[in-house]
Parts: C-alpha cells; structure tokens; sequence
C-alpha cells in the first residue's frame, strides 16, 4: 500500500498493512532540533525523511494584519494580529455588543482579497506522489467567536444573548467557507483531506455543555464538513481535550475522523473510544504529548505505538496527541514513533 491508499482504508476500517502515521505540525522552535537530527533544511524535507504519510499544507493567507488563516480577523482593533501568542480570554471588540446593530462597526475582511491562488496550487503541488495532500483550513469559529468578545462574555452571551452570539459566528462561519472554497477550487483534484475544528474540551471534560456544543458548534461544523464533502474530501476534525461526549455528534455532522486521541483527557483512552464507536468513525492521535512524547524513553513511545496498534489494527492514524509538536519532545521520539508504526504487520 502507498500513503494515499493506507489512509483511505484506515477512514473506512478496512485492513492496512500498516497504520497510517502523520507527524503533525512542529512548532517553528521545535523544528531546528528535528532538522538536526534528521540533517534536513526545512519542513519539506524533514517530512520525506521521518516517512510521513500526509503532506500537510497551510492555507496561504497575508493581509495587513495577519500571515495565518487562523489569525484573519482583528479583534482588539489595533492592527497587530499576533498568530503565535494570541489568546481567547482577552476583551474582544464586541465585547459590549448588546443588540445587532453593535456589531456594524466591524469590517470584515473579505478573504479573496487575501489568499493567493497560485500560491496555494505551489504549495499543493510540492507533495509527492502517493501521499496524503492534507489542507489545514482550521476554520475555527468557535474559537474565534470566543476571542471576539472575550471567552467569558461569548459563553455568556451564548445564554443570555444568543442572537449576537450566533451573528458573530454566523459571518466568521461564512468568512471561512469564502476562504475554503477558493483553495478547494484552486487545488481541485490534487486534494485529500482537510483539518477544520475548535477546541472545545478541557482535561476533564467539554468546556461547555454538550447541548450547547450541539447549539452552537455542530451547525457550523456540518456546515464545513459538507462543503469539504462536496469536493471529495475527508474531513479530520479537531479538538483537543476530552471531547467523548460529543463525538456522536461529530460522527452525525459527517466528520470521518476525530483528532486527537488526547489519551490523558478523560473518557479518551484509546480503548474506551474503540469500545464505543468502533467501526462508526475513525481517529488520529495516541501517542501522548503531555508526558510520554516528553518525558519517556525512545522503548517506551514504542511500546505505546505497539499497544495502539493491537487496540485498532485499522481506523487509527498512529501521530502525537496534539498536531503541534513542542520544543520539549526529544527528536529521538519521534523517530521511535514513525519507526515502530511502519512496521508492516506480520512482519514486526
């Protein structure tokens, strides 16, 4: 099997020779030690050398106040999106927003202005032959929701005020279906999958209620993941924390695979998650990054990835428990996890 077939099998939990692996996507100051060590120069070359299945490619966004989708909308109003140190909690614009009529002094960007369309083709056609082309479109709408008004106010709002709420989410939700459609048209037939999500849960549980996720979350995210479906593509949908609790939902707005595996976060052991939806959905993740990607052996990662593999000989991609690896997972884990996963079964 190539990259491209192994993955197909794993969404529809058909055999595989071996799971499916993805590296994620390494924080920009924990990939000098990943080229060191695996003596590459850049993210292209560090993914062909660690045996990577995805080829994952950012959206190409640059306006004057952001260089990343997931940092488009300048919500304190001063021109300085900060994509590496922004937050949620700080008061939004709309942070006194009472009635509709608060919320016209915003300018929306319009994202055709702002995405390249020969740049995203570049970008797409840089992957080689046979693996998975993974569109990382984020479309973050809850999470920007929150950062609008400030994550307290927009928790409260969703009870108190839904109206604004949902109008804010409303015009982000369109903000990102604008910007998707201009890269799934530019790169038609060369993509496979995409990762959109919000995060929506915290080590113990679901930040807000699962009526309220199903209020306020699910209707934009089924929204996403039939637009991505209408293209022919999977859709990885992405939340860290413990989420169990909703992936019903998830499964029933369409999403063919959950992302992470957090397997510290409660109610997400890989065992509990394949007793309760297997052959239902498939997932992404396992290999802890709270502890065990940092703290443990190169023997132990293996032994992990070996303990997941017998838990799904197939609908799992074996990859980090969050898709942002950090300065403080040693490169020699890495290697134990792409080595112990490629392993094709019957012959380890």
């Amino acid at each position: 099997m190539n990259s491209l077939e192994r993955f197909y099998a794993t969404v529809d939990r058909k055999p595989v020779d071996r799971p499916a692996a993805w590296l994620g996507m390494p924080d920009i100051f924990a990939q000098p030690a990943l080229f060191d060590y695996y003596g590459v120069k850049n993210m292209h070359e560090l993914k062909l050398a660690v045996g990577d299945d995805f080829y994952a490619v950012e959206v190409p966004y640059q306006s004057p106040t952001a260089n990343a989708i997931y940092a488009a909308f300048d919500w304190y109003m001063d021109g300085n999106v900060d994509a590496e140190d922004r937050t949620l909690t700080a008061d939004g614009c709309f942070k006194d927003a009472e009635d509709l009529e608060d919320l016209d002094f915003f300018a929306w960007p319009d994202p055709a202005k702002y995405i390249d369309v020969e740049e995203c083709r570049r970008r797409v056609e840089l992957a080689p032959e046979g693996k998975v082309v993974l569109g990382m479109m984020w479309s973050a709408h809850f999470q920007d929701a929150c950062a609008s008004f400030g994550m307290e106010t927009a928790l409260m709002n969703m009870i108190a005020n839904p109206q604004v709420y949902e109008a804010v989410n409303d015009k982000i939700v369109e903000f990102y279906l604008k910007a998707n459609e201009i890269f799934y048209e530019a790169t038609k037939g060369k993509l496979n999958a995409v990762l959109i999500g919000n995060d929506m849960g915290s080590q113990r549980g679901l930040m807000l209620s699962p009526a309220m996720v199903r209020a306020f979350i699910i209707p934009g995210c089924r929204k996403l993941v039939e637009q991505a479906h209408s293209y022919g593509l999977k859709v990885i949908y992405h939340s860290c924390g413990s989420i169990a609790d909703v992936i019903p939902d998830l499964i029933e707005a369409g999403v063919d695979i959950v992302h992470p595996i957090q397997a510290l976060a409660s109610g997400m052991q890989p065992e509990l998650l394949k007793e309760k939806f297997d052959g239902k959905v498939s997932f992404c993740g396992g290999v802890d990054t709270q502890d065990l990607l940092v703290n443990g052996t190169p023997e132990e990662v293996c032994g992990k990835v070996r303990e997941l593999r017998t838990i799904f000989p197939t609908g799992l991609i074996i990859s980090p428990s969050h898709e942002a690896i950090m300065p403080d997972v040693p490169p020699a884990n890495i290697k134990a996890l792409f080595d112990e996963a490629q392993k094709v079964y019957g012959e380890e």
